[in-house]
């Protein structure tokens, strides 16, 4: 099992990175809320994993927290949701925002994430209560990117992390009409989906 790495983070291309350690070039899938959190390519970079072994490959999941690991696997626990659906919630929603929906049985807040319908959201709800820590009371929002510009590689990089996360083209388009052509990826790839969510 695989439940840690440390290296160079060499390259990002949302959701899926490429961290060298030990001289081997790791493959990992992230969730958003890690994705906003990593340094520049060529910095040094430490994830919490997770190692999935299947009939169709090895798969590696990185996270910025145990708590947003400890979320996959407990999400992964559940009937029906695999890897792809679990990142995809951890894409929509803080680990933090996702104990709170728990709490308080929001089933709106799950059915705005790609591939969550309503039957799925009310058994996520049911099979995560009392699994999840305590959400604190208020999350303090904050800009985690830097002032930059808005190149046409940076938009194709939101596009297919939007892509990858389950939008359709005419979802994700829409969501970037809303963005200023100032935001690097991240920060682009942040508003698009707070703009998905509020459709």
């Amino acid at each position: 099992m695989i439940g840690r790495i440390s290296g160079i983070l060499l390259e990002k291309n949302p959701p899926q990175l490429l961290v060298e350690a030990g001289g081997i070039g790791y493959e990992l899938d992230v969730p958003m809320s890690t994705f906003y959190e990593l340094p520049a390519c060529g910095a040094k970079v430490t994830l919490h994993t997770h190692f999935v072994m299947r009939e169709d490959g090895q798969f590696l999941y990185g996270f910025a927290t145990l708590e947003e690991r400890s979320t996959f696997r407990q999400l992964l626990k559940i009937s029906g949701i695999g890897a792809r659906m679990a990142l995809a919630v951890l894409s929509g929603l803080s680990t933090g925002e996702l104990a709170r929906a728990v709490a308080l049985q929001e089933v709106g807040r799950l059915v705005k994430i790609p591939g969550i319908g309503k039957k799925t959201a009310e058994r996520l709800l049911l099979e995560l209560r009392g699994k999840l820590d305590a959400p604190p009371a208020a999350v303090p929002a904050g800009k985690t990117s830097r002032p930059g510009t808005l190149a046409s590689d940076a938009r194709t990089d939101i596009l297919n992390a939007l892509l990858a996360l389950g939008y359709n083209e005419r979802e994700a388009s829409g969501a970037m009409k809303a963005l200023s052509g100032e935001e690097e990826v991240a920060a682009g790839i942040r508003l698009a989906l707070r703009q998905l969510a509020q459709a």
